[in-house]
């Protein structure tokens, strides 16, 4: 056996062994407020994983709450000691989520450049949690750019299709003036962070974007070039 098919077989190997990892953590997004559906992406998804690969998820919020479901994912992921922070890197980002990027309705079709990357990541984005129909709205957003169609189908890792009674009691406490009051307060402050360490992060062709309908954080694509 030549050693090209031995790599391939590791490479399988540890990308089942990631996957394992990745679904025992996946629980949680049954259970924070104003989540419609959630996707993996990045090495997950093209299974081009290493050792050190941390966890690369698209999450939907619903209209109006993109603050809230973000403020609501950082706190739980970091409670738990899974949510990969901006400045960790190589061992200690390994097996952790990554929070890089928020969308709603409005902004479910990835804005351009496309490039390889981008298509090959689109057509192979997994379902983790949410209902199908508004999963398979998402994927229709995107098939004008994409070279293949993408409709949902079944997935044994879209395990969490419906939200928990606990996600569900928490939107009715931020629902109405005080959701709204909330929402408006956490954009604030995370505006601000977001803002405050621009100047640090951001590297070669930055994909950063910041408003009330889609967060997106890739302050460095150069890595994207190199995919085939």
């Amino acid at each position: 056996m030549n050693e090209k098919v031995l790599e391939n077989r590791r490479r399988q190997v540890l990308y089942d062994k990631k996957w394992i990892i990745f679904l025992k953590k996946t629980w949680v997004l049954r259970h924070i407020p104003f989540i419609e559906f959630t996707l993996a992406a990045g090495s997950m998804a093209l299974g081009n994983v290493h050792k050190d690969s941390d966890f690369d998820v698209i999450i939907a919020a619903r209209p109006g709450k993109i603050f809230t479901s973000r403020f609501f994912s950082v706190l739980f992921f970091s409670l738990l000691g899974w949510r990969r922070k901006k400045l960790t890197h190589h061992g200690a980002a390994r097996d952790k989520i990554c929070l890089n990027h928020f969308i709603t309705k409005d902004s479910y079709r990835l804005s351009p450049p496309y490039n390889k990357y981008w298509k090959a990541l689109y057509v192979s984005i997994v379902p983790l949690y949410g209902a199908p129909a508004a999963i398979d709205n998402f994927f229709l957003a995107n098939e004008e750019w994409l070279d293949k169609k993408r409709h949902y189908e079944d997935d044994l890792r879209h395990r969490y299709r419906k939200p928990s009674l606990f996600k569900q009691g928490l939107e009715f406490l931020l629902t109405g003036k005080f959701g709204d009051w909330f929402e408006r307060v956490q954009r604030k402050i995370q505006v601000r962070r977001i803002e405050n360490g621009l100047s640090l992060e951001t590297g070669y062709k930055p994909r950063i974007i910041y408003n009330d309908k889609e967060l997106e954080f890739h302050p460095d694509t150069a890595r994207m070039l190199l995919y085939k």
